[in-house]
């Protein structure tokens, strides 16, 4: 596949994500994006910020949060590269990502992802009731339930 890593703005990647993902909103923040363009067209990016899990938040360890692309073929594996890449020039001994049980891993397996753990699904209603998982106008869960598996992957020193 041909294609040329762009770097993004936390604007673009976040427009990019909201337009196209299919089931995860936007995330929070990040400490690094990439994008991959094809004849000057975005079509897909990748961002990795501190992990969710506090717990698993060490100071050398990047949660790859999202990773959003058109379908072109390898572009899911040639961003989870990218992210490896940057975050070891940065420092980073470890990445992790998370995805629903459902999906095949096949890229994450290609990046040199292993899987770490399967992780039963929270309860994220607040005391007050409300759900925090993504809904439509009327209502309806957006948010896919069920497990979702854990990815680790080691980088070089």
């Amino acid at each position: 596949m041909s294609g040329e890593l762009v770097p993004l703005t936390q604007t673009q990647a976040r427009a990019f994500v909201a337009a196209h993902h299919r089931h995860s909103r936007v995330p929070r923040g990040d400490v690094i994006r990439v994008g991959l363009a094809v004849d000057g067209q975005l079509v897909g990016v990748a961002t990795a910020g501190r992990p969710v899990a506090a717990v698993l938040d060490d100071g050398r360890t990047l949660e790859v949060t999202r990773v959003c692309t058109l379908g072109t073929t390898n572009a899911c594996s040639r961003l989870h590269g990218a992210i490896g890449r940057a975050a070891a020039a940065l420092g980073y001994r470890t990445l992790i990502t998370y995805t629903l049980e459902a999906e095949p891993g096949a890229s994450l397996r290609a990046s040199g992802y292993r899987l770490d753990a399967t992780l039963e699904e929270r309860d994220w209603s607040t005391q007050s009731g409300r759900d925090r998982y993504q809904q439509n106008l009327l209502g309806e869960r957006i948010t896919p339930p069920g497990r979702k598996l854990r990815w680790r992957r080691t980088l070089a020193p």
